[in-house]
């Protein structure tokens, strides 16, 4: 069957577009979008995402559901003109694009919530666009199915079987579907389980990297099977992938190895304060292979989850989030310490972050050459914000209490003899 659009089926289908139905496909058309806009922001408001979702995203038009509405409405259309007996050019140009719509806005989605922070995601959009138009404007014009026809005539010899080109991109589409589709779902049940605020969250995050890997391998393995390959040739793939581990790959699989492990005895916790390798700083999150801990400074550090497992790391998170903060102010000799102690006790229990319990204390702590050198020792249970801001706000009001006392604060005096 030949399916060369001719010149005169140009020129019957520009005729068409000419034709009165043409204007009422066109206001079917705008019914379908306008519709489809309508229902997506209602099911948009009704549902009301957490987050730029894949189904809606930003606005109702710019997530996948609008397209795909407004491809089925049109596709009902169609069938309603047609069964009235009447022609149809207009719908004819509109599904290609419509559904070159909905892939471009799927992938590019999927790929965004799968890998929100690689650098491939745009070079990776901007390919898939230019296929999906491509094919799109292929299937307008004809040339489509005439080239699909052409490559299926085209033979290649891998190994002892004999496999057409068109065999080869339809495997490959099959299995960029699958894993588009594994991508969203692995996306999906982390962002239920992440955003979830019963259970632990060391125990979530052990579930989403689990049903991650799970689904990959498994969309893996589908894909590999939709592309023609088959799956008992992977035997061989995977002793010389294990040879690999053994030799090259090593530290990258203790590394995930490790991950797992922190993550399931959890000693260590997304938000604990640590310190490893001379880094102090707080746990922002704990990756398969590395965890991310940033400092107070801003600075960030990528530690390799087998450092984590192998060398000592210091938690003051880890039993108790409580730590002491002391500062240190030296008064006249003459003062009543009395009074001057539990002033100070009161004033720093009066300061925001400072814990009633343990409650804040004053002790005398040295004979100073130039006075009484007393300790204000207190509690705070929120190291990951610093200590600094703290430890300011108790000496302005260890300050004030003393002005508001008269208690001296004796500046160091020295002396200086003459030759």
């Amino acid at each position: 069957m030949n399916h060369t659009l001719t010149l005169d089926e140009l020129q019957a289908l520009l005729a068409s577009l000419s034709k009165p139905s043409a204007l009422m496909e066109l206001g079917l058309l705008a019914a379908c979008l306008g519709l489809s806009l309508l229902a997506v922001n209602r099911l948009q408001r009704w549902v009301k995402p957490r987050r730029v979702s894949v189904l809606f995203g930003q606005r109702a038009y710019e997530g996948v559901l609008f397209p795909l509405m407004a491809l089925l409405l049109a596709m009902g259309a169609r069938h309603m003109m047609v069964s009235l007996g009447m022609q149809t050019a207009v719908f004819r140009l509109v599904f290609p694009v419509l559904f070159a719509l909905f892939v471009i806005r799927l992938g590019a989605r999927v790929l965004r919530l799968a890998m929100p922070n690689s650098t491939l995601v745009k070079a990776l959009e901007r390919s898939m666009s230019w296929l999906a138009w491509g094919a799109s404007i292929l299937w307008i014009t004809g040339i489509l199915p005439v080239l699909i026809d052409e490559l299926d005539d085209i033979q290649l010899k891998i190994g002892g079987a004999h496999v057409t080109v068109r065999a080869l991109l339809e495997g490959g589409m099959n299995a960029c579907i699958v894993m588009v589709l594994v991508l969203w779902l692995a996306s999906i049940i982390e962002d239920r389980l992440m955003n979830n605020a019963e259970g632990d969250l060391s125990l979530r995050m052990i579930a989403a990297n689990l049903s991650r890997s799970i689904l990959i391998g498994v969309g893996l393995l589908v894909a590999l099977n939709a592309a023609g390959i088959d799956l008992t040739t992977l035997s061989v793939l995977g002793g010389a992938l294990g040879v690999g581990i053994g030799f090259g790959l090593q530290r990258l699989a203790a590394n995930y190895v490790s991950g797992f492990v922190i993550l399931a005895e959890r000693s260590l916790r997304i938000g604990d304060m640590i310190k490893v390798d001379g880094f102090e700083g707080r746990i922002t999150d704990i990756k398969t292979r590395f965890t991310v801990i940033r400092a107070l400074n801003g600075r960030e550090a990528i530690v390799p989850n087998e450092t984590m497992i192998g060398q000592r790391v210091e938690n003051s998170s880890l039993a108790d989030p409580k730590v002491a903060v002391s500062t240190v102010v030296v008064v006249a000799g003459d003062a009543d310490l009395g009074q001057v102690m539990l002033a100070l006790r009161e004033a720093t229990a009066g300061v925001d972050r400072v814990l009633a319990d343990p409650a804040p204390n004053v002790a005398l702590s040295n004979f100073a050459p130039d006075g009484l050198e007393l300790t204000i020792s207190f509690w705070i249970n929120d190291p990951h914000n610093g200590q600094g801001g703290v430890k300011s706000d108790v000496n302005l009001a260890i300050l004030k209490t003393l002005r508001e006392m008269k208690v001296e604060i004796p500046s160091p005096q020295r002396v200086v003899h003459m030759a």
